[in-house]
């Protein structure tokens, strides 16, 4: 019993002393600079794509079609992409490696692979991005007419 209440007398005495030493470093020269320092961290691109989605509509199999999406910089900072991965490797892509600046725009060309594929497909395409949201996804699709055994199509 005896223990219990020294450590929660310990407990008090650890909180109190803390709540004071916060309330200290809490002056209008500490409140400029976090307001500055959160201005700093909400300056980031922002990738705005004219849309998101492309559906290749019926391919053959074996088709290797290609779609290319297009975006623009809307925020505040240059917009560099680190990398973009597909689903699978059948989806390809090329991005520019150089940095978008606020306002520009630039293209991402998707290439999709339908060798293997039959019949209705959904891909998507992750770009790693320094965006506020750190990545960005595309989405693909597409109707993938099989071909037979012996090669020609249904």
């Amino acid at each position: 019993m005896k223990k219990g209440i020294i450590i929660l007398a310990g407990v008090f005495v650890t909180v109190t002393i803390s709540c004071n030493k916060v309330t200290q470093k809490i002056t209008p020269k500490n409140i400029a600079v976090a307001a500055k320092h959160d201005q700093k961290i909400s300056d980031f691109p922002i990738m705005k794509f004219s849309k998101n989605n492309h559906d290749f509509g019926t391919i053959n199999e074996g088709a290797i079609v290609e779609h290319t999406f297009t975006f623009t910089n809307t925020g505040t900072s240059p917009l560099v992409i680190i990398n973009a991965v597909g689903s699978c490797g059948c989806t390809v892509s090329k991005w520019p490696k150089e940095p978008i600046a606020p306002g520009a725009s630039g293209k991402l060309i998707v290439t999709f692979n339908s060798n293997g594929k039959p019949n209705l497909q959904h891909k998507q395409l992750t770009l790693t991005t320094n965006s506020k949201e750190g990545k960005e996804i595309l989405k693909i699709k597409a109707m993938v007419i099989p071909k037979n055994q012996n090669g020609s199509k249904k």
